[in-house]
């Protein structure tokens, strides 16, 4: 019986069978890797297709938003303060444990308003959180890159994705850059995960076309 990848049609023994009997110079490793590869991308599809029925099950999939926005200032800078809810999923766990790290982009823009008058953008940050996990010492390791790429280590997810989650005092803008007495308007925004294959997998596996995951803008207004 052939095995074929959902929404593909994908004949994995054809593959397999025609690029280990060709004449394709690949030596015993690079063969062990592609059919590791092979496996694993069926693994993820099928545990994608379980999870969508379980969603499906379960009711209309909650939208990931941004919750608590705050912006505030140190003695230098406009921090600002947020959380992110509902922006992780069982797929996003297993693809996290087999080896592929996670990552959120963020998206900062700071605007000078006025009334009766165009917004005037000031400043655009983009920043990245990357959630890793560890499979030898079973931890996880986030990459903070707002925070001069500081690395926390958890042993609970749990933990790890409380901190995924939160912008806690991101530095935005040199408080000399604003001008007292006006009105800003903040807006932030976020991709909560390329679902992208490893590099070394896209030749092989062109067939596997995956999506990504964002939240709507969210904007404060506030008075310097």
């Amino acid at each position: 019986m052939k095995v074929l990848i959902p929404f593909t049609g994908v004949d994995i023994p054809a593959i397999i069978y025609l690029c280990l009997k060709t004449a394709c110079p690949f030596t015993i490793l690079q063969r062990t890797m592609f059919l590791r590869s092979i496996v694993f991308c069926l693994i993820c599809q099928l545990f994608w297709l379980f999870a969508a029925d379980l969603g499906s099950a379960a009711g209309p999939k909650r939208k990931a938003i941004f919750k608590e926005v705050t912006a505030t200032t140190s003695d230098t800078h406009l921090l600002i303060f947020c959380t992110l809810e509902n922006s992780f999923t069982p797929e996003m766990t297993a693809i996290l444990h087999s080896g592929i790290a996670l990552k959120y982009s963020f998206f900062i823009e700071l605007y000078k308003t006025a009334e009766n008058w165009p917004d005037e953008q000031v400043i655009t940050l983009t920043f990245q959180h990357v959630l890793s996990y560890d499979t030898l010492k079973e931890n996880y390791r986030i990459t903070l890159e707002e925070d001069n790429n500081k690395v926390l280590s958890f042993k609970s997810l749990a933990e790890a994705q409380k901190v995924l989650n939160e912008l806690n005092g991101a530095k935005v803008i040199v408080l000399k850059q604003l001008i007292p007495d006006n009105r800003y308007k903040l807006k932030i925004r976020a991709e909560l995960y390329q679902k992208t294959l490893p590099l070394s997998l896209h030749d092989v596996l062109p067939f596997l076309s995956w999506g990504d995951v964002a939240t709507d803008w969210h904007s404060i207004e506030f008075q310097y």
